[in-house]
This record gives C-alpha cells, sequence and structure tokens, in this order.
C-alpha cells in the first residue's frame, strides 16, 4: 500500500492573542514541506509523509485548547453547534472548491474516475478514511496515486474526531469549572489512546490498512495532543534554562529530519517516533531559542497558515500530472508553482473569507449549508459515473473486447459446443464465500463436454486464471478437448506458499477444497493448468524472503507434480510475463492521448531487465519441466516481442486488460495457438 497522508487544517483562530503560539504554525510547515516532497519523490524523502502524524498531534492540542478557552457557557446544544460551526466553516469551503474542480479534472482525463470520485463523495460526508480502507482489502482496488481524493482520508479521521471529543470534553464538567476536570479528562482520553495505540502496533504487521485508515487506531495521536494541552496548560512549559531548552529543541528538530529519512519497512515505528517528538517540542519549546527563531520566521508561519489549501491542491495536481505528462525532474517546479499558485488563491478568496465571515442564520444553518454542499457535490459525481451522456472525458477509448477487471467474472458462450463457461460461479472472490464453503461446479465452469471430451484440462490460479477463459477455443473445438477454468483471488501459486493476507482463508480452502474435488475428476492423459501472476515471485531485489518463496515454489510444484503424475494427469505451469503491473496504467493510456505527450507513460522494466529480474523462477521452472508429465508456458515472447515492453502487440493489439496486467482477450487468442501446442504434445 502506498502512504498518502493528509494534512491537519490551518489553524483555529486564537482564544485571545495570548495564547496563539506561531511556533505551532512553523510546526505545521515543516510538517506540509516534508509531505509535499515525500508525494513527489518518495525516494527523496521515504518517510516524509509522517507530517500527517505531526498534525495529529496538533490538531488534538489546539482543538483542546480552542474548546477549553472559547466555551465557558451557554447549553449543551450551544456548545455543540457552536464547536460544529466553527469546524465547517473551517474545513468545508475549500474542500468543497477543491472537489469541484479536482473531480471534474480527473473525469476529463480518466477513461475510468469511479473510484476517484467516490471517495469524493464520501470525503464531502467526513467519511473518505472509510471507503479508502474497503478499497485497500479490495484485491482490485484502484491505485491510490491515481485517486485524485485519497489524501482526504484524514479529513475523515478529523471529522470522526470532532464528533465524539467535544462531547467528551463537555461531559467531563469543564463548563462548570470543576477542578477535577483535567483529571476526568485524563482518565478517559488516556484509556481510550491507550487502547488506540495497542490497535495500531497490533494490526500493522496483519492489517497495515486498519492501523492506517481507520479512526480508532488513529484516535492514540490526536489523544496524545490532548492529554499535552491538558498537563501543559496545568504545569506551564517553562525549562530549567534557555540554554538547556535550546539544545534538546534543536536536537528534537534534528531527530524529526532523521525519521523522515527512515525507510518505509519502518513505519509503525517511525510513527511513535515522529509523536513522541513533536509532543516534546511543543511543550518544551520557549521563545528566544534557536528553533522558535525559525519556526516564527514570517514565510515559515505562512506556509503554515496555509497548510490545508496546500495539501488539498498539492495533490490534486500531482494525480492530473500523472494521468498527462508525468513527474518529471524538469515538471516539478511547474507542478510546484501551479500547488503554490492554487493554495493561496484558495487561501485568500475562498478558506479565510469564509471562515471568519458571519453565515446567515447563525449556527444551525451551517450544518445544513454543509449537508446542501455535499449532497451537490454528491449529485454531480453521481451523475459523471453513472450517466454515459454525461461523460467529459477528453481521450480516446482503448478498443478493447473487454476491459476492467469486472470483465474477468463475465460469462463466455462457446456457441460450436454449445457451452458457457458461468463467470462470478467459477470464482472464488473472498473469504466470506470460502466460510460459506462455495460450491464451483464442473457443469458451470467447463467449455467442452466434460464426460465425451478426449482430453480434460482443469485450470487453477489467481485471477489470472479467469483472464484466460478465451484462450482455448481451438483446444476444445478442434482438438475435442474440455477445460474447466477456475479462479481464486489472491491465490497462492502453490499450496505450500503461506497465504498471510486478506484473502488467505480463500486460498487455503481452493487449494484444500475445490482443486482436490476437480481434480479427482480427471482420468489419465488429462492436464492441470496452473495459471497465476507470478511477477511478485521476481522482485527487483532479492531478498531472504523472495528466495525462500522460490523454494517453497520448487517444493510445491514438485509435490504436485508427483501426486499428479501417480494419477497419469500432467501438469502446466504458465511463467512469469513482462511486470507491467509496475507501471499501473490503464488501458486508456496504451491509447495515443493528445494529452500524453510523452511515450513513457507507461514504462516499465524492459525485456533485459524483465528477463534478468525472472532468472530464478525461470531456474525453478526449467527444474520443473525436466520431469515428463511436466510443462511450462512461456509467453514472454509475445507480450515483450522487441527490447522495450509495452501495453501493444507489434500488430497493434492492446495486451492487457486493466491496469493489474490481467492479459486482454486479444492477447489471451493471441496466446492461443502457443497454449494448444503444449497441451496437445505427447
Amino acid at each position: 500500500m502506498v502512504n498518502i497522508p493528509q494534512v491537519k487544517l490551518t489553524p483555529d483562530p486564537p482564544a485571545s492573542k495570548s495564547s496563539y503560539r506561531p511556533e505551532i504554525d512553523g510546526l505545521r510547515a515543516i510538517a506540509i514541506i516534508a509531505i509535499i516532497i515525500n508525494h513527489f519523490n518518495e525516494e527523496i524523502l521515504p518517510s516524509g509523509y509522517l507530517g500527517v502524524d505531526i498534525f495529529f498531534v496538533i490538531s488534538g492540542f489546539v482543538t483542546t485548547s480552542s474548546l477549553i478557552a472559547k466555551n465557558k457557557s451557554g447549553s449543551f446544544n450551544e456548545f455543540l453547534l457552536t464547536f460544529y460551526a466553527r469546524r465547517i466553516k473551517r474545513i468545508v469551503p475549500a474542500l468543497i472548491a477543491f472537489s469541484l474542480a479536482a473531480g471534474i479534472a480527473v473525469c476529463m482525463f480518466d477513461a475510468s474516475p469511479a473510484t476517484s470520485l467516490k471517495t469524493g463523495i464520501a470525503s464531502a460526508f467526513g467519511t473518505s478514511n472509510l471507503i479508502l480502507f474497503h478499497q485497500s482489502v479490495d484485491y482490485f482496488s484502484d491505485s491510490s496515486e491515481l485517486n485524485i481524493f485519497t489524501h482526504t482520508w484524514s479529513l475523515g479521521v478529523e471529522a470522526q474526531f470532532y464528533i465524539i471529543f467535544p462531547l467528551l470534553i463537555y461531559l467531563s464538567g469543564f463548563k462548570n469549572q470543576i477542578t477535577s476536570f483535567r483529571k476526568k479528562m485524563a482518565v478517559v482520553i488516556g484509556f481510550l489512546s491507550s487502547i488506540s495505540l495497542i490497535s495500531f502496533i497490533y494490526f500493522y504487521p496483519t492489517n497495515p490498512s486498519a492501523s492506517y485508515f481507520l479512526f480508532a487506531t488513529r484516535f492514540w495521536e490526536l489523544g496524545s495532543g490532548v492529554m499535552l494541552c491538558l498537563f501543559a496548560n496545568a504545569k506551564g512549559r517553562a525549562f530549567s534554562s534557555r540554554r538547556s531548552a535550546n539544545a534538546l529543541t534543536l536536537l528534537i528538530i534534528i531527530s524529526m529530519v532523521i525519521t523522515f529519512y527512515l525507510p518505509i519497512t519502518l513505519a509503525s515505528l517511525s510513527t511513535m517516533i515522529i509523536v513522541s517528538l513533536t509532543l516534546i517540542l511543543v511543550n518544551y519549546i520557549q521563545p528566544e531559542t534557536e528553533v522558535y527563531t525559525f519556526l516564527t520566521n514570517p514565510k515559515v508561519i505562512y506556509i503554515g497558515i496555509i497548510s490545508y489549501s496546500l495539501y488539498l491542491w498539492h495533490w490534486g495536481i500531482l494525480c492530473i500530472s500523472r494521468l498527462t505528462i508525468g513527474i518529471h525532474w524538469w515538471s516539478i517546479p511547474i507542478q510546484i508553482a501551479l500547488t503554490v499558485i492554487a493554495a493561496v488563491i484558495s487561501f485568500r478568496y475562498i478558506e479565510s473569507p469564509l471562515r471568519f465571515s458571519k453565515w446567515p442564520h447563525g449556527n444551525r444553518q451551517s450544518i445544513i449549508y454543509w449537508l446542501l454542499a455535499a449532497s451537490l457535490i454528491s449529485t454531480l459525481f453521481f451523475t459523471l459515473m453513472k450517466v454515459p451522456n454525461f461523460s467529459i472525458y477528453m481521450g480516446n477509448h482503448p478498443p478493447l473486447i473487454a476491459k476492467g477487471v469486472l470483465s474477468l467474472t463475465e460469462p463466455y458462450h462457446l456457441p460450436e459446443t454449445n457451452s458457457l463457461w458461468q463467470g462470478e460461479r467459477c470464482v472464488l472472490a473472498g473469504s466470506t464465500q470460502a466460510r460459506a464453503q462455495k460450491r464451483i461446479s464442473i457443469e458451470e465452469c467447463t467449455l467442452g463436454n466434460f464426460s465425451e471430451a478426449e482430453r480434460r484440462v482443469a485450470v487453477f490460479g489467481n485471477s489470472f486464471s479467469a483472464a484466460f477463459v478465451q484462450g482455448f477455443d481451438d483446444l476444445i473445438i478442434s482438438d475435442g478437448y474440455a477445460v474447466t477454468i477456475t479462479s481464486s483471488w489472491d491465490a497462492s501459486p502453490v499450496q505450500e506458499i503461506p497465504n498471510v493476507g486478506s484473502f488467505a482463508e480463500a486460498s487455503n480452502y481452493y487449494w484444500n477444497s475445490i482443486i482436490p474435488s476437480i481434480v479427482s475428476d480427471l482420468r489419465p492423459g488429462d492436464w492441470v493448468f496452473l495459471i497465476n501472476d507470478l511477477a511478485w515471485l521476481s522482485p527487483e531485489n532479492i531478498t531472504k524472503e523472495s528466495e525462500e518463496n522460490l523454494k517453497k515454489l520448487a517444493l510445491g510444484l514438485g509435490s504436485l507434480s508427483d501426486e499428479l503424475s501417480a494419477k497419469g494427469i500432467r501438469l502446466a505451469v504458465l511463467h512469469g510475463n513482462p511486470f507491467a503491473r509496475e507501471a499501473y496504467c490503464k488501458p486508456s493510456a496504451a491509447v495515443k492521448q493528445w494529452f500524453q505527450p510523452f511515450d513513457n507513460t507507461c514504462e516499465f522494466p524492459n525485456r533485459a531487465q524483465s528477463l534478468a529480474r525472472r532468472a530464478g523462477l525461470d531456474t525453478v521452472l526449467k527444474a520443473f519441466a525436466q520431469k515428463e508429465n511436466n510443462r511450462v508456458v512461456d509467453l514472454f515472447d509475445l507480450f515483450c516481442p522487441g527490447d522495450r515492453c509495452t501495453y501493444t502487440a507489434p500488430t497493434g493489439e492492446i495486451l492487457y486488460r486493466d491496469e493489474y496486467s490481467h492479459p486482454s482477450i486479444e492477447a489471451v487468442r493471441l496466446s492461443a495457438p502457443i497454449i494448444r501446442q503444449i497441451l496437445t504434445s505427447h
């Protein structure tokens, strides 16, 4: 998963002139600069995304300070309405303006913008983190880099914080000046933050998306800012000496920068480090120290003040750039300039004036304005998604028989044999179906006549096996074969490679139940054909884990081969194809578009690089093919006929139906003669 953090909003207006802390705006500037650098090139600043965690801490601190300072009287309803109205005026105007511009722009340059628009609808109601979490565990979720609203996930986290926090702080009794208020709040927030932190640590190794996107696993960061406000206000933030404060804060800033350079593999630890450093810095920084002087420089403060607008617009500009000209060394100054211009305009003419002006009809009406604006945006986006006549896409659509991942489960009828492959009934789409023990029948998933066929072929694999449904027509019609095709999304290529992801139950059920059931009906001379995406077994950099996986693949193929050979059944395996998925290009990018002037928009490893990377896999499969009943189906030359691997064949066919490198029907039919030759060999 690509880490896409979100920046906290620009500062709340100070409760009083004396309570405003300009150095916090300076800290916001450091956070937003780190995030933007990371988003332009994560190799330069691998953990720059941690700026979001700085903003979560600041948010908890500033929100608590604001509530305590401003809400000393009035009814409970007035208290809530005042708080929510301020939040709406603070967040919504700039978000709606960005959403309108971004939604229209993505529809102009993305042939299939539904994922972005769905996220945009959710962001308008403060729930985009939930949508993005759902998308992250979807096997076919769109790339976060191409979703123009990905960065709004933390607005959802903060919106959910804003819903519950004023209730907690009000019910703790601070409005009545109860002396035990801080202790009560500390107990409640401390307890909830502890549970949240434990959840964050627990889920990060097994379900990083939950740790990343969900409010429950992010509350501890906001809560730590709350606790800091409670105790800092109680005892002050004076340090023993200015020299000591200067040394400590300088050390903290240096440590923050070092943390931004930590590798993504240490994300969980890095998050806890940056939160701790932020808490210490905010608590102990003092005027006239070097760090304070830097953070309160007017230019630095201004960057912090416009950080919300900077964040909204920089991601939108990056996303549109990826869909059009790309991101290059020469384009980055232009893209940064556009980001700054858009942010300044947004702040000066939308965010700032609407935030500090009086809206008609008071606080209650502000909520209605928000819901009305969100509903209008949702209606527009829904129309752009669902009504073809309203499409504003400005490019050419790819000439494909079928495109997109949904086409993988479309039924396929072979009229010459009056047989029908029934799509979804032949696919195990997730663990829910595994727990329900979904039945996949030979009758519903076979092309040709299974009972009377000269030979039978049972095709097993992950989603790639479903992509090859149309690759057996001649084998069935001319050679009298019957081909049974099943798939299990994200299944392990052999049972010996453990599946630890969200599809683990489905993979285990597939290998333990469905595959043995179908194999039991095969006869001597029949084939099992394993079709999987094996690209992940050939990473760019060889690791101990990747070497272990190749050993497990060899062991698994050998074990399966022995088991099948004992029954007279032969085994074929699809070799690794080019690494097209690394380009993460939709099929429309394979068509020359006027807004994509550069040929390297969909670059992925060339022929020499690809063959070098899959050398380890090649060694395993060559050893496997030494056994008499084993064959390897290698389609590499078809998918990469020249020195450069591309999305199109020399004869013009587009080779991939989606951004996940699933072969197109056109490519599968080009592959059919190769497959037929191998499966009819003796």
